[in-house]
């Protein structure tokens, strides 16, 4: 049934009419307040307005003894964006994973998302995913973290030694506030939004609440923050799934052996996110030479989903081996083989759909106690803490649907033809359910941990303060999977058609993105149908059992020590040091056998790594900074490569899949050059380059092994003899214009990435690695009248290898805006609006064979903030 027209457009229509009255109100002339010169955590809560926070942020980055940029909150609650990734965008040398339509993880300078470290409060925060396919990585999915429960947030680009080793890229150090910083006695603080997500055609509640008291002799200070979002989130995608070589077989009886696609199809994935994060804080300072901090977070994420796809297949039509296929058409792969990318198949289950209903959920904890003495000139700092998560889907559902018909596909770059001859896809009575499974995971991470350092300011002396210190963190990861199986013979079984389960079509979807001859409306199921008639006959139906090749636990201790010197002679400042890490791994799994059976096994490695590092920064003027930087860094391989596990090859059983526990990490020398011209109040012009040598990458290759007495053909992943050569430049420019309210942010990066070889497979470029990105905001603010509008690009990037060539992920650039009306000192009304232009997310490999193209949509919100 159509969605009232009033419902589906009075949002967008109300942030229309807020930021036109923003933009045409009468402007006061006023004076951006300056920023406090309290203590840097006063500093962050009283600071209000754009342009003082970006004078703050720029004050930061200037009295840093690192290469470091820094992002403040506005006021209270009033952070950028909603998400804190997209905050990070606009760093220079950052780029934004936004498969999902929201910033998830962070590529900085060239380097992969698994090659930078996010913390909390200088802590790691364990972090799970939702999805099956997802790999569990060390990169932090940002999707738990809410923006406003975040005061501040630093991103180093040079190390120390006393700041945790594990990043090649950068470290997002995110800082939560603490409750003897804010200025009142008590402060309270409450958001309520309503967010309008255009493709879903959904409105959804944003609320949020802050509560800090401090005693009358401030010295115990309590702080209760809870956020609540929920957002109705819907992807449309057009897909082809990469698959491995068949021999392909003509009509006239000609073999020709290519890659081929196992299919493709055209899905709609929806997604209802329920997150509701709380932060609690306690702070006491029984005099003033002793600070000890509780923090502790709770978030709790559930993302319910389902994706229904109407798919066309090639390669899951094989029969041992062989596809047949009418009038073929093939393309070269750089790896020297051939593609298919056009022909008919069928008529034998020419077209298949598959339903897909998880119910997912990501949780997150942090208990963290930091304690702080000062004794003269004598500063001792202990930290312990832990962290744990949990991740996955309770029930992964998949309906399979088959039907008749000959299929014609036509696939090319960003592509995706396909026509059913002897059907119409919105016909339900073609479909008929044949089988079902049930994928459950569950992802767990712990990390406990516990720092001590002594710091000694030294006076009269080229070397001004030295610290020592030790870190011991211990890490533990687990994957479990079990597998439900269901089909015509399992008890209870319907095999229901799609006309028994669906009320009508699909909306249309991929408008943004597709071509005349793809495929955008089908009959799909009803949510309603699906959840009295089809869950209850899959759960009666459903047989359950263990996957132990896919279940294993990885154990991490890592113990560091490290020394700092901090030194200035004359106009020249900066720090040396070393950090000493050794890092000891148990890998825990399960090897297959060709009986199907399954055997445990463990596999340890331990390594030791120095890593010395120089920041060092010169005073040119009273305007201009010379900073120079070089260190040795690394990075631990993802959990999912380290998985000892083995998995059989369904059809050949002398092939075998598995991971590898004795990977070396990753290391890297790099060095950075710069300068910071500070012309003007809040006004910057500033020039970076950057060199980073890594000394290896993981590839997947087959060799022969000897397993359980067998010997199989097993491919893992290895290290590389060789890594990758980094090299760029940044380039920033602030500037505020006088007092007419208006000012820029500019940041450009330039990243010139070159990988090593390995013998038998073609050169690939770096992944993750984009080598333009460009970020622009502009800015007016006068009076009680905010208003804001950013541009976010980067250059194609580079993805793992899929039949026979590198995957590229086009260009992409997004467009956000926001405003806001002081209407009182102590009440707003503020808008935004994210994905303006609607930019769609393209992937191809160099070959020209399509991977996938993904609308998200635009998102608009109007929201009201009080403080008192």
């Amino acid at each position: 049934m159509a969605k009232p027209h009033f419902k589906q457009n009075l949002l967008p229509h109300l942030i229309g009419l807020a930021l036109g009255s923003a933009a045409v109100a009468p402007a006061v002339a006023q004076e951006a307040a300056p920023a406090s010169t309290g203590t840097q955590q006063l500093e962050a809560v009283e600071i209000r307005g754009v342009r003082a926070t970006l004078k703050k942020n720029l004050s930061e980055k200037r009295e840093s003894g690192n290469i470091v940029d820094s992002i403040s909150a506005e006021d209270v609650g009033k952070f950028p964006d909603k998400n804190v990734a997209d905050s990070l965008q606009r760093v220079p040398g950052i780029s934004v994973d936004r498969i999902w339509g929201e910033g998830k993880a962070i590529f900085v300078r060239g380097t992969d998302k698994n090659l930078n470290m996010t913390q909390l409060n200088g802590q790691a925060v364990a972090s799970s995913e939702w999805w099956l396919n997802e790999p569990q990585t060390r990169s932090f999915n940002y999707d738990v973290l809410p923006s406003e429960i975040v005061g501040s947030l630093d991103v180093f680009k040079s190390p120390s030694a006393d700041l945790d080793e594990g990043s090649i890229g950068g470290l997002v150090i995110v800082k939560t506030r603490k409750p003897l910083a804010f200025k009142d006695q008590l402060t309270v603080q409450a958001s309520a939004e309503a967010m309008y997500s255009k493709l879903p055609g959904k409105t959804d509640p944003q609320l949020s609440g802050l509560l800090n008291w401090k005693s009358d002799d401030k010295t115990f200070g309590v702080l209760l923050a809870i956020s609540s979002q929920k957002r109705h989130m819907r992807r449309d995608g057009l897909e082809q799934f990469s698959d491995g070589k068949y021999d392909i077989k003509d009509q006239n009886g000609n073999v020709t052996n290519a890659y081929a696609s196992w299919g493709g199809g055209s899905a709609i994935f929806r997604q209802q996110r329920e997150r509701t994060t709380t932060n609690l804080a306690l702070q006491f300072q029984p005099n003033p030479a002793t600070d000890i901090v509780l923090n502790l977070m709770d978030s709790d994420m559930k993302m319910n989903n389902n994706n229904q796809n109407y798919l066309w297949q090639a390669g899951g039509l094989a029969v041992g081996g062989v596809i047949s296929v009418t009038d073929p058409k093939f393309i070269p792969t750089s790896d020297g083989g051939k593609a298919l990318v056009a022909g008919t198949v069928g008529p034998k289950t020419g077209v298949s759909f598959e339903p897909i209903y998880r119910e997912s959920y990501i949780k997150s904890r942090v208990a963290d106690l930091d304690g702080n003495y000062q004794a003269g000139n004598w500063k001792f700092h202990g930290q312990l803490g832990t962290t744990s998560s949990e991740g996955g889907s309770s029930h992964d559902r998949h309906f399979w649907m088959e039907g008749d018909t000959r299929t014609q596909i036509g696939l090319g770059p960003d592509h995706y033809g396909v026509k059913y001859l002897d059907i119409s896809p919105l016909d339900p009575k073609v479909l008929t359910l044949k089988a079902g499974d049930d994928r459950v995971r569950r992802m767990e991470g712990k990390e406990n941990y516990a720092q001590g350092d002594v710091t000694l300011d030294i006076d009269n002396s080229a070397i001004t303060a030295v610290k020592f210190g030790a870190k011991v963190r211990d890490n533990t990861l687990k994957n479990q999977r079990t597998q439900g199986t269901a089909g015509p013979t399992s008890p209870g079984w319907q095999s229901f058609s799609l006309a028994d389960l669906s009320t009508g079509p699909s909306p249309l979807l991929s408008q943004q993105a597709a071509t005349s001859d793809a495929l955008t409306q089908y009959a799909w199921f009803d949510d309603g149908l699906v959840a009295s008639k089809a869950i209850p006959m899959y759960d009666k139906a459903m047989a359950y059992k263990d996957v132990p090749n896919e279940n294993y636990r990885i154990k991490e201790r890592i113990t560091a020590v490290y020394g700092r010197a901090d030194f200035a002679v004359g106009k020249l400042r900066g720090d040396f040091g070393l950090r000493v890490v050794r890092t000891e791994q148990t890998s825990d799994g399960f090897l297959g056998n060709a009986s199907g059976g399954f055997s445990p096994t463990s596999v340890k490695n331990t390594y030791t790594d120095t890593l010395p590092n120089l920041n060092a920064t010169y005073e040119l003027s009273k305007e201009v900074l010379l900073r120079g930087a070089i260190a040795r860094t690394m990075a631990r391989q993802t959990f999912d490569l380290l998985s000892p596990g083995l998995r059989r090859d369904g059809t050949v059983l002398s092939k075998a899949y598995a991971g590898n526990p004795l990977l070396k990490p990753v290391h890297a020398n790099q060095a950075e050059f710069g300068a910071e011209w500070y012309y003007a109040d809040a006004a910057l012009l500033s020039g970076t380059f950057f060199v980073k040598k890594l000394d290896t990458f993981t590839y997947k290759a087959s060799k022969s092994e000897v397993v359980g007495g067998e010997t199989l053909t097993v491919e893992r992943p290895y290290n590389a003899d060789n890594g990758a050569d980094i090299k760029g430049f940044e380039l920033q420019w602030q500037q505020p214009f006088g007092r007419t309210g208006f000012g820029t942010v500019v940041n450009y990066t330039y990243t010139d990435a070159k990988a090593g070889s390995v013998a038998g497979q073609p050169r690939l470029k770096v992944l993750g690695n984009s080598q333009d990105q460009f970020n622009f905001s502009g800015y007016y603010e006068q009076g009680p009248i905010s208003l804001r509008i950013s541009y976010n690009y980067r250059s194609k990037s580079y993805g793992n290898v899929e039949m026979g060539g590198q995957v590229v992920n086009a260009a992409y650039g997004q467009w956000d805006a926001s405003a806001g009306w002081d209407v009182t000192n102590k009440i707003t009304v503020y808008a935004s609006a994210v994905n303006l232009n609607n930019a769609v997310i393209r992937s191809n490999t160099v070959d020209g064979i399509p991977i996938g193209v993904y609308e998200n949509g635009p998102r608009y919100s109007l929201g009201v903030r009080a403080k008192y």
